[in-house]
């Protein structure tokens, strides 16, 4: 890639000179077929809805539909190398490229279906994501409580066109980095689903890891943990509870509305969980690696010597257990109950020794990993790609 040094202005950058600038009207129909009242009314089709566009993947879902029971919405007419963009969304999610043959494919009207004429079709899909197009949307907003851009308005954005060789070129080169993206997603997909497969095997004993034969016994969880409440603790950090971890509060993008007064909250170490009283029922709880405090709001489990705390961390998300929080919480409807010690202590399991739930934990933990490490890859990549499109598609290089 080289560098281009004769330049002119577009919008708040600069773009190669000899890049036209075309408005969208121009270059592609906007909305250029769509059913009508005299369609048969035993037409069936597949549908596609503004929830059914994962924008970063190029993946969508499609629901079968019969015109005369489809939603109003249902109008848009859809064909191969079309691109969707959708009008009723502020955040610019909700693009979408049709790169396969489609028959019978109708958009909602909150789309609207770019159908390219003069330019390379996914070179325009790929410019819907750039901070160009961007400003340009937000300039066409209409309306406060649900921003929208009128289909008519479409027409009026701009776009700087390269030769097409080169727009092709660009569209091929970012396509590489969209199909790795959406197979590391794929890929991290399918490693939850083991994982929860795991989950669901393991922490009831169905499936048993080599060297372990021992019978599961019931316990108490009072048996396993003991409740620590410790207050009025200073100069510790101040903590937050989360659904996949115990952090500090300074890391969190929520706001902090704890009180000023710390003198009634409560002391977390390593290896303990918290869990919160009111939200038990929904798997709110999380093993803590660090020494802090917390909210009076949540519980605080302190393991006893026969207990694997990470072992437990994964028990307690899982829907049996989930079921019995909910069964053993106090209130008189999901908004006021609660799962004091009192309740979760009475909470009878089937229980391996802790020599098998430290295994268990081992192998649920390596899988975790390898989803983080998927994770991380992906938005390398994501980043990798916003980067390319900085200079690709403003002919910086």
């Amino acid at each position: 890639m080289a560098e281009n040094k004769n330049t002119k202005p577009f919008y708040n950058t600069e773009i190669p000179e000899d890049w036209e600038v075309k408005y969208f009207k121009d270059v592609a129909d906007i909305d250029k077929e769509s059913l009508n009242g005299k369609t048969a009314k035993d037409y069936e089709f597949d549908y596609i809805s503004l929830s059914d566009v994962d924008s970063n993947d190029s993946i969508y879902e499609t629901t079968k539909q019969i015109f005369s029971t489809a939603p109003s919405r249902a109008r848009r007419i859809v064909k191969k190398g079309d691109v969707l963009m959708s009008t009723v969304r502020s955040n610019l999610q909700g693009f979408l490229f049709i790169k396969d043959d489609v028959k019978d494919l109708i958009a909602s009207t909150g789309f609207a279906v770019i159908t390219s004429n003069k330019c390379h079709n996914e070179y325009l899909y790929q410019y819907l994501f750039s901070t160009g197009i961007g400003r340009q949307f937000h300039q066409l907003l209409v309306g406060s409580n649900y921003p929208a851009i009128n289909s008519s308005d479409v027409r009026k954005l701009k776009i700087p066109l390269p030769p097409l060789p080169e727009q092709r070129a660009i569209a091929n080169l970012l396509s590489t980095w969209d199909t790795a993206i959406s197979k590391h997603k794929q890929l991290i997909a399918q490693k939850e689903l083991r994982k929860k497969w795991l989950m669901h095997n393991l922490l009831t004993g169905k499936k048993r890891l080599t060297g372990f034969r021992g019978e599961w016994k019931d316990h108490y969880l009072g048996d396993m943990f003991s409740e620590r409440n410790e207050r009025n603790t200073k100069g510790l950090p101040l903590l937050s509870i989360g659904q996949n971890g115990v952090y500090p509060q300074d890391e969190s993008i929520k706001k902090d509305t704890s009180n000023s007064d710390k003198s009634k909250y409560k002391r977390i170490c390593p290896g303990d969980i918290g869990y919160n009283t009111m939200r038990m029922w929904q798997g709110r709880s999380a093993l803590s690696e660090l020494e802090g405090i917390v909210s009076p709001a949540y519980t605080i489990l302190k393991p006893k010597q026969n207990v694997d705390s990470l072992f437990f961390s994964y028990l307690f998300k899982t829907p049996k257990l989930i079921n019995l929080f909910w069964r053993n919480s106090q209130g008189l409807v999901n908004d006021t109950l609660n799962c004091k010690f009192k309740d979760f202590r009475i909470v009878k399991v089937k229980l391996p020794e802790k020599e098998e739930q430290t295994a268990i934990a081992q192998v649920l933990q390596t899988a975790d990993k390898e989803i983080e490490l998927l994770k991380a890859k992906t938005e390398k990549l994501k980043q990798q790609k916003k980067g390319l499109m900085q200079v690709l598609l403003t002919g910086k290089k």
